[in-house]
């Protein structure tokens, strides 16, 4: 599958990508912020990864969908999104997004979830998003507030992050189709 956005491609993952993955979450001001990244990030989790998202490729009733971000410009996976969790008799499902630090402040983050929202609601024909960020983790509320993520809860000591061995309280955020600033 593939989605395209001005400046980025959002794919499936595919073997090649593993010296860009490994760059972009070897680095703990992004994987503290992620529950199932350790740091350091290694080449063998990088293979591990990206070799679990090729073989789940071929589920042929997806719950869910995990996506490189590339920079078109550059030809480089910048960043890792997903769609998690489908269920589409309840019309709703998760996800996330990272970007590699040294693509932050571009506004690809942006951009790359503005494109998930709309294949969500669009294409899955789903009806609402839901969504959370660690307890702290400010350039995440602020992305979903663009969007009209609204807060509707806090689970407390939810995650244990592996990049620090912390455990992390996890806000949950929702957005109705309704809701969506496009």
């Amino acid at each position: 599958m593939k989605l395209e956005t001005d400046r980025l491609i959002i794919r499936n993952w595919k073997e090649k990508d593993v010296d860009d993955l490994i760059e972009g979450l070897n680095n703990f001001n992004v994987s503290k912020w992620l529950a199932a990244v350790p740091f350091p990030y290694l080449k063998e989790n990088a293979e591990e990864w990206i070799q679990y998202c090729i073989n789940n490729e071929a589920d042929n009733n997806k719950n869910g969908f995990e996506f490189c971000i590339e920079l078109k410009s550059h030809s480089k996976v910048i960043g890792g999104m997903s769609i998690s969790a489908i269920n589409k008799l309840n019309g709703t499902s998760g996800g996330g997004i990272w970007i590699n630090e040294k693509f932050h402040g571009k506004g690809y983050g942006k951009e790359a979830f503005a494109e998930k929202i709309r294949f969500s609601f669009e294409e899955l024909g789903l009806r609402k998003l839901e969504n959370g960020f660690f307890d702290g983790n400010e350039s995440s509320k602020l992305l979903q507030e663009k969007f009209g993520y609204k807060i509707e809860g806090k689970r407390r000591k939810k995650f244990f992050c592996l990049a620090d061995g912390e455990l992390k309280d996890e806000i949950i955020t929702g957005l109705l189709k309704e809701e969506w600033i496009k």
